[in-house]
């Protein structure tokens, strides 16, 4: 086969538009795309490359022919065109919580868990954005020195809600700097020059659901149970790019150095860390880049097996779009395509 007959559903939203970056920058071997969203986006024309293709509307009959689906429209709409497209033979990478706890279908980062791809059903998880650029950071160390609790603080940006985030933080900016009065729709409150400890619905617990997502992802992808995780995950008013700040409890002590070694060589991973120059990862450096970084790597001095570190991530690339086309490259070439493992 000389390639793949890929759809992406979802595809004028932020990362719809990032999955046709991706697939070009890494020239997948595809050699039909299909783009489909809601009614209200059918008929826009989105370029692929040299190619101008329209968008079609989604439906129960999009996905004949169809060898590789990329999802990115939301719980609902994965809920009922996922399993659609799977008995239509296509393998669904979807970018939604909606079946990413199911234990029939994996949870996947290439750089952490690659194998459970095997496994698939015609449905394969994208996990959320915040997990995905911690377990990257984590897994290397996790695997020479058990990890036994995880503290985590995130600071998040507008674009992991979408669109209609980035244009409020725009707008609100400019309100704010020109003495208006601002007035929130897509958030609780103003997001401009604020920060917010909300990110989707809170729980009976008092923890948010994106709080839940990244203790339960993570114990999915690492095969780690018994890790101890909290999380606080916080919006921020940047437009692209995750940050998070990361305490680390290990079976045994692991120094700076010795994390830093291990993660210097760790697929996906980029180290800047020299705080005598102020090196060290933020997210405006991170946007539109491939790879996790981390810095600011150090002793926590309130646990003798602990240490602190700075973990950054474009949450639309990595975080996303890249995560999904990856998982599809080691689908492609473990021959993992079908449920079986065979070529169709």
């Amino acid at each position: 086969m000389n390639g793949y007959s890929v759809a992406i559903v979802g595809a004028t939203g932020l990362v719809g538009q990032e999955f046709i970056k991706v697939l070009l920058q890494r020239n997948f071997p595809m050699n039909l795309v299909h783009l489909f969203a809601s009614d209200r986006s059918a008929g826009r024309k989105l370029m692929v490359g040299q190619q101008e293709i329209e968008v079609k509307e989604t439906s129960p009959d999009s996905f004949e022919g169809i060898d590789i689906a990329l999802f990115s429209a939301g719980s609902e709409v994965s809920r009922h065109f996922s399993p659609i497209a799977a008995r239509a033979g296509a393998v669904v990478i979807d970018n939604s919580a909606a079946f990413r706890m199911e234990p029939w279908v994996p949870l996947v980062v290439p750089e952490v868990n690659p194998e459970d791809i095997k496994w698939h059903k015609g449905i394969i998880a994208n996990p959320n954005c915040s997990t995905i650029q911690m377990v990257v950071a984590l897994y290397p160390l996790h695997k020479v020195n058990p990890i036994k609790r995880i503290v985590v603080s995130t600071y998040q940006s507008v674009s992991g809600t979408g669109s209609a985030a980035v244009e409020e933080l725009t707008v609100q900016t400019r309100q704010v700097l020109e003495g208006q009065t601002t007035i929130p729709h897509v958030y609780p409150h103003q997001i401009a020059f604020n920060v917010l400890p909300e990110i989707d619905v809170f729980l009976d617990d008092g923890y948010t659901k994106e709080e839940w997502k990244m203790v339960e992802e993570t114990k999915k992808i690492m095969h780690a149970d018994d890790i101890a995780i909290s999380a606080t995950c916080v919006r921020v008013p940047v437009f692209t790019g995750h940050s998070e700040a990361i305490h680390v409890e290990f079976s045994s002590p692991m120094f700076p150095d010795e994390a830093e070694r291990i993660l210097a060589q760790a697929p996906g991973v980029k180290i800047l860390d020299d705080t005598s120059i102020s090196l060290y990862p933020h997210p405006w450096a991170a946007a539109g880049t491939d790879e996790v970084f981390v810095g600011r790597i150090r002793r926590d001095v309130s646990h003798p097996n602990g240490l602190v570190m700075w973990v950054v991530a474009d949450n639309l690339r990595k975080g996303a779009a890249l995560n999904a086309v990856q998982i599809a490259e080691e689908m492609i070439k473990r021959d993992w395509l079908n449920p079986e493992g065979g070529k169709k």
